[in-house]
């Protein structure tokens, strides 16, 4: 992660860039709200976090953090400061920071929080969904029956996803709708039927013998390879 430290003492900036290396985070640096803006203003230096001390020469850390909320910034934003009080950590989250942290601060304390957001931001890993030999990876949206991988549209990466976090259960279309299309309406039975097709057809199509989508007439879906009388 790429992180733009804006702090004007230069052990502070020392202490942080060395930290936060051992998390992997490449820190850039720069001693003024002014400095950062030139860095930012153009656009060819992309950050990924933020770490603003609200005590700077010249504009203050909050007023840079408004900036980058103006300019349409959605990185998280942590500001550091001497000022520990409930008003002026009101005012840095007002601002647009994501968190606040007083000095004298912990190093640990400051990395464990930038490990939070960056979870945050890019979403805690999901487990690969496995039923009989067909197995789903959500992050990647990669599908692949025994050793042969199954291409997917979106869409379908999807429905595949939800009917196998359900496997065993019986889903209706409106629950599919629901969790798929969101909405809760029936203009898209039509449209479910027609991906189920297709679906199936690339799951169950090959030479394997154990069929896992199936219609359960009157009912819904269900992805399931138990032995379970059902009506294709």
């Amino acid at each position: 992660m790429k992180l733009l430290l804006v702090e004007d003492e230069p052990r502070i900036q020392e202490l942080v860039r060395t930290g936060l290396s051992e998390d992997h985070f490449d820190v850039e640096l720069a001693s003024t709200a002014e400095q950062a803006m030139a860095r930012l203003v153009d656009g060819r230096e992309p950050f990924e976090a933020f770490l603003l001390d609200i005590v700077l020469p010249g504009l203050s850390g909050l007023e840079l953090c408004r900036w980058l909320r103006d300019q349409g910034h959605q990185e998280p934003i942590i500001l550091l400061t001497a000022k520990g009080s409930l008003e002026d950590k009101v005012a840095g989250l007002d601002a647009g920071a994501d968190d606040y942290l007083t000095k004298p601060f912990e190093l640990a304390e400051l990395r464990a929080r930038f490990r939070a957001l960056s979870r945050k931001v890019h979403g805690y890993p999901k487990e690969t969904l496995v039923v009989a030999n067909l197995s789903f990876d959500p992050n990647t949206l990669e599908a692949r029956r025994g050793d042969q991988p199954i291409p997917l549209s979106k869409k379908e990466a999807l429905l595949l996803e939800y009917l196998m976090r359900n496997q065993h259960r019986i889903v209706t279309r409106s629950m599919i709708a629901n969790a798929v299309w969101d909405t809760e309406t029936n203009q898209y039975t039509n449209v479910i039927d027609v991906f189920i097709n297709h679906l199936r057809k690339k799951i169950d199509g090959g030479v394997s013998p154990v069929k896992l989508l199936h219609t359960v007439r009157g009912k819904g879906f269900r992805l399931t390879d138990r032995i379970e009388p059902v009506a294709d």
